[in-house]
């Protein structure tokens, strides 16, 4: 089973050796350890571990809040592979994927981003989902002018993200989890940067219109 584990924790020697040690004794080997933020003393970490079937998330949370200092900010489930790129696959996968481009990008999303489900709409209403969004999609009042995190009512975290040559919303969400960090919006922006360029995308895109 993976889990992602996003902690606080005091930028000094020694800080993530103590995190380290008790991941291992909760019987959690760590595969992965990505800086999110740095600054003021005090650092924000995204920790990939791999843990037998069936470990309770809430005694890994209680044995992290143990250490001096640490304050965690989420344990969830992750499908992201640690150690790979899988945007660069993705994207690789999706300037052959003709007519299927969006589609793709739109199931691809939640396992990128460890997150739940992932959707685009259009002025009428939903144009796709990923399998796991809800039958009534929660789409934005107002677009953003850019990629944007929020937490809605009820505590589901998203972004909500503009693709403005397409005329088309895009929506990323998880609730088992903490809020979505600004480097997870910038490498989402990224992202979709890149698809907004390859010449698949609008063909996808009036494919699913014409639906």
């Amino acid at each position: 089973m993976l889990l992602r584990v996003r902690i606080a924790l005091p930028d000094r020697p020694g800080s993530l050796a103590e995190v380290t040690r008790v991941l291992g004794a909760a019987g959690a080997d760590i595969t992965q350890v990505t800086v999110l933020d740095r600054g003021a003393g005090q650092a924000v970490d995204d920790i990939t571990v791999f843990c037998p079937e069936g470990t309770p998330k809430d005694a890994l949370r209680k044995s992290l809040e143990g250490i001096d200092g640490v304050a965690v900010q989420g344990v969830w489930t992750t499908r992201e592979a640690p150690g790979t790129y899988p945007e660069l696959e993705i994207l690789k996968y999706i300037t052959t994927a003709g007519d299927r481009a969006l589609t793709t990008l739109v199931d691809s999303l939640p396992v990128l981003f460890s997150a739940d489900w992932a959707a685009t709409a259009a002025e009428h209403g939903v144009l796709y989902a990923s399998w796991r969004a809800p039958q009534k999609v929660p789409l934005p009042e107002t677009v953003p002018p850019r990629p944007a995190a929020a937490t809605l009512e009820g505590g589901l975290h998203v972004i909500h993200a503009p693709l403005p040559p397409l005329a088309l919303t895009l929506l990323l969400a998880r609730s088992d989890g903490p809020a979505f960090h600004r480097i997870e919006v910038h490498r989402l922006t990224r992202i979709l940067e890149i698809f907004l360029s390859l010449p698949a995308t609008e063909r996808s895109v009036a494919r699913q219109l014409r639906k």
